[in-house]
């Protein structure tokens, strides 16, 4: 198998990318290393890191077909700002990228964090360990970026979001769309900070965190 035949898509890829580039354009630092937790199929990773030139692009993912597809993407569209992709399970107490495994980290530390459709597709427990590793991870003003479907004040903002709320379900019953009163109450434990909500396409949201002090 070639690294071309390697790459995968995810539909929603093409549907979001510009508008979550556009908020990402005013919310990330110029220049630095973004770390991307669960990349997916590295479309977005290529996407974005041929249009942060200034910035280098550190995609991650449990799935080890996953990589292979973004190593594939970055390949085949030439990324030469994208590190290979590593694994990163957000549940681990001490990520890789923290335990001295990458001798770049002191050099180019990581100044923002970039989550996109994760914690409405995993357990509870992966929004705890996101949070806990951007505390751990971020120095204080940098960014932790959240993009998905949210409820707000306990309540769906859209009938589709409610119906896809019971797919999830359906599916797994860990999964599920979050109340984000209870993903900020997450955050605010571990010195994040909410600093804006942007409103995204198809009832989903733009949700940005700032590293307090």
């Amino acid at each position: 198998m070639t690294a071309q035949d390697a790459r995968q898509y995810a539909p929603a890829t093409e549907r979001n990318r510009e508008p979550i580039l556009e908020v990402l354009l005013q919310v990330l630092p110029e220049r630095g290393t973004i770390l991307e937790i669960a990349s997916g199929t590295g479309e977005h990773a290529v996407f974005f890191a041929s249009r942060l030139r200034d910035c280098v692009w550190l995609p991650t993912d449990v799935n080890p077909q996953l990589r292979a597809s973004i190593i594939a993407w970055t390949e085949h569209n030439e990324c030469d700002n994208v590190y290979a992709p590593q694994y990163l399970d957000v549940r681990e107490p001490v990520w890789a990228v923290e335990n001295g495994a990458f001798d770049w980290f002191l050099r180019e530390p990581i100044i923002a964090i970039v989550n996109i459709n994760m914690i409405h597709i995993s357990p509870w427990s992966a929004c705890v360990g996101l949070m806990a590793g951007a505390g751990r991870i971020l120095k204080p003003g940098g960014i932790l970026y959240l993009y998905g479907p949210f409820k707000q004040g306990g309540e769906h903002t859209a009938a589709t979001n409610a119906a896809f709320d019971e797919y999830l379900r359906a599916e797994n019953q860990q999964w599920g769309v979050r109340n984000l009163d209870d993903v900020v109450a997450v955050a605010s434990a571990e010195n994040l900070t909410l600093k804006q909500i942007y409103l995204m396409p198809a009832n989903n949201l733009s949700v940005v965190f700032q590293r307090s002090v």
